[in-house]
């Protein structure tokens, strides 16, 4: 529902105060665009487009600014990949792909960032350099990370944890009875 992929059947949406319930397909695939970042389990690449290619795509989307490119390569020079920028995504490595997804879903700099597992595919010193990219722009850019991941030690220290077994949401690490999410 966060990623307006599907409609809420009663109730309401808010991002940054804006009912996203009223907008219409286009305002929605717009606002999406613009305030969500998305960051796949799979990298999701386009294999005939270069690293810097894919990191560019949601700019384009949105209209390229003067520092689009700028941004982008550095993102992937924070991810550590600069020296790929130019690589068709098709000849790089899955960690790298994957470092390629986060980069292209911060390059909007969206006030949500969506993320299904974005360090499952990495080695720990790359996964423990991604945990850190995600919680200083979560600082600098003011963002929220929503992270679902079965790796809940590689984070440290959150806001928010919410622990979701057998199809119901618990506050904190420890579910109790007490403790379940309306």
């Amino acid at each position: 529902m966060i990623g307006l992929l599907d409609h809420p059947t009663k109730g309401k949406i808010f991002i940054d105060g804006i009912d996203t319930t009223t907008l219409n397909n286009d305002k929605i695939s717009s606002f999406r665009n613009k305030k969500l970042g998305f960051i796949f389990q799979f990298s999701n690449l386009l294999s005939d487009l270069s690293v810097l290619e894919n990191v560019l795509l949601p700019k384009q989307i949105s209209g390229i600014n003067d520092t689009a490119e700028k941004d982008a390569r550095d993102l992937l020079k924070t991810v550590g990949l600069e020296d790929q920028m130019y690589k068709r995504a098709n000849k790089i490595s899955g960690g790298q792909a994957q470092r390629v997804a986060i980069a292209r879903g911060l390059i909007n700099k969206p006030s949500i960032v969506l993320a299904d597992e974005p360090t499952g595919n990495l080695d720990s010193v790359t996964s423990e350099t991604i945990v850190q990219l995600m919680k200083s722009m979560a600082k600098k850019l003011n963002q929220t990370f929503i992270i679902v991941t079965h790796e809940r030690e590689s984070f440290g220290n959150v806001d928010r944890i919410i622990t979701i077994k057998d199809g119901r949401a618990f506050e904190g690490e420890q579910p109790s009875e007490v403790e379940v999410l309306a």
